[in-house]
């Protein structure tokens, strides 16, 4: 599948059916990328490539984190209902 990353094309491998997850990685890293060019603060491809790795690897890591404490509050509220739900039913 051919991508596009700040004007420069690239060939990558894809399996079949995942072309278009691939083209919109590319397309959302591409926009990453231009941003922290038209920035101005950092110069050289590389460095706009490392950072905006970083800059999505810490998006991704806040993501898993977030998603973690919603299962444990998932977890504890389902928890607390069926508890509830068993004494209303001792009661009844």
């Amino acid at each position: 599948v051919a991508v596009d990353i700040l004007g420069k094309s690239f060939n990558i491998n894809c399996p079949k059916g995942h072309e278009a997850e691939l083209k919109g990685a590319a397309e959302y890293l591409n926009n990453q990328m231009r941003e922290l060019r038209a920035s101005g603060k950092i110069i050289g491809l590389e460095k706009i490539a490392i950072i905006a790795a970083l800059n999505l690897s810490h998006d991704l890591l806040a993501s898993r984190r977030y998603a973690r404490t919603s299962e444990q509050q998932l977890r504890e509220l389902t928890s607390q209902l069926d508890s509830a739900l068993g004494q209303h039913s001792k009661v009844s």
